[in-house]
């Protein structure tokens, strides 16, 4: 072969490719036990049901998949900028011309064909980070690249949310993983955990016993300071920091009841309390709980699900997939699954830190930030850990958006790796 010419196969990495084999085979099964019916005995490749339509999507992504392995790796970096470009486009177009699905205005709709830029949008802006990031001089520590890159991230999150995606916004905060490797300051990712922590925290106590929280915490870092940093500047300035602190806890009951959404209000508050009202806005999260734990240890069997037959869990071959999983293949099924996610992040962030340029590096952290947030959340949701906030479960759930865009997001940062494993070779 050429040492010009870019490999198709022979430079993949075949262990993160079984790995997302193995996830999107077992999506595919668990998609048909979420919609069979014991009265129709559907088979997998019935195209009226879900499990059929995905067999569709599956081998539609095989071809996208060619594309991209087929195309020269300088492809993906020279037209980061005009991907990115793109989706916004599509983000702006879809607010005027989109189809509104289930209160979502986020949706192309072609007859029964669907799709949502969305999706894809996190791709485009992986590649725009990547493209900035890779130039020279680019510093995190500095203000100016700072506000860049913060522009490339919050412009398509202002756009998605306003087309009523709140899940698909959150989403894009997985970059802060990213940064913070590539020299993020480590004060920023602390004062979003720590906000996190107190919205938290003000929503389960009373602010009285939060207000007197701070104040110990602060009494406690100022006796464990040594005697020189205790000057008067530094004491003013942790006074601050525990205003602010009490000032934004104070702030969180106004903001959850005069700025959220109803629907947006009620998923925080059956993430506090799960037994609010739960024949209503609590039955989504009450049913996933009682499928995955009626599992048990090994599971009820494939297709054995009893919540799964009788529709007891709304969206079950979607957003609530791993509902199916715990129900039939139980605390073994349910790990194995996670163990494969955990071994195809660990894959990507391994391959990430091989990379010889910086711009597949970002984009190889931001692959594995975006997966490992939609796990780590579309899991969570259903053990009542995280608010419902409707986002795919990577390789499982069902539908053409979700299965497309993680696919075509992994197997960019696989064909960026392929020409290191390459030149690696060639050498």
């Amino acid at each position: 072969m050429s040492r010009h010419n870019d490999p198709f196969t022979q430079d993949i990495d075949w262990l993160t490719l079984v790995l997302y084999l193995g996830c999107v085979t077992l999506g595919w099964l668990n998609v048909y036990a979420a919609v069979y019916s014991p009265e129709d005995h559907t088979s997998l490749f019935d195209m009226t049901t879900n499990a059929g339509k995905q067999i569709m999507w599956i081998g539609t992504t095989v071809i996208l998949i060619i594309c991209i392995l087929v195309v020269n790796h300088k492809f993906f970096d020279s037209f980061a900028y005009l991907f990115y470009a793109f989706m916004i486009l599509m983000l702006l177009l879809v607010l005027v011309a989109g189809a509104n699905i289930k209160g979502s205005h986020s949706w192309f709709k072609f007859g029964s064909f669907q799709i949502q830029p969305a999706e894809f949008a996190k791709m485009a802006t992986a590649l725009a980070l990547a493209k900035y990031m890779d130039n020279p001089g680019i510093n995190l520590t500095k203000q100016k690249d700072l506000m860049y890159i913060g522009g490339i991230i919050i412009l398509p999150c202002i756009l998605i949310l306003a087309s009523n995606e709140t899940g698909s916004t959150l989403v894009f905060s997985s970059f802060a993983i990213m940064l913070y490797r590539e020299g993020l300051p480590g004060w920023i990712p602390a004062v979003g955990i720590s906000a996190a922590a107190l919205f938290v925290l003000a929503l389960i106590f009373p602010k009285l016993y939060i207000f007197i929280g701070i104040v110990a915490l602060l009494l406690i870092v100022i006796a464990l300071m040594p005697r020189y940093n205790r000057t008067t500047s530094n004491l003013i300035s942790m006074g601050i920091v525990g205003a602010v602190m009490m000032v934004f806890v104070t702030g969180v009951d106004f903001f959850v009841n005069n700025i959220l959404q109803k629907h947006q209000r009620n998923r925080i508050k059956v993430l506090v309390d799960p037994t609010i009202d739960p024949l209503g806005v609590g039955w989504n999260v009450t049913q996933a709980k009682i499928a995955i734990g009626s599992g048990r240890l090994q599971g009820k069997g494939f297709l054995e699900g009893t919540q799964t037959k009788f529709d007891f869990v709304p969206e079950q071959s979607t957003d609530f997939i791993f509902c199916t999983i715990g129900e039939e293949h139980g605390f073994v099924g349910s790990a194995i699954v996670i163990a494969l996610f955990v071994g195809l992040l660990w894959r990507i962030i391994i391959l990430a830190e091989k990379q010889r340029s910086k711009f597949a590096r970002v984009y190889g952290y931001c692959v594995a930030g975006i997966i490992f947030f939609h796990v780590m959340v579309n899991v969570g949701m259903t053990i009542g850990l995280m608010p419902v906030i409707g986002i795919p479960l990577p390789f499982f759930s069902y539908g053409g958006s979700s299965l497309w865009s993680f696919s075509i997001l992994l197997f960019i940062f696989l064909k960026l790796d392929s020409r290191r494993t390459a030149l690696s070779r060639w050498n």
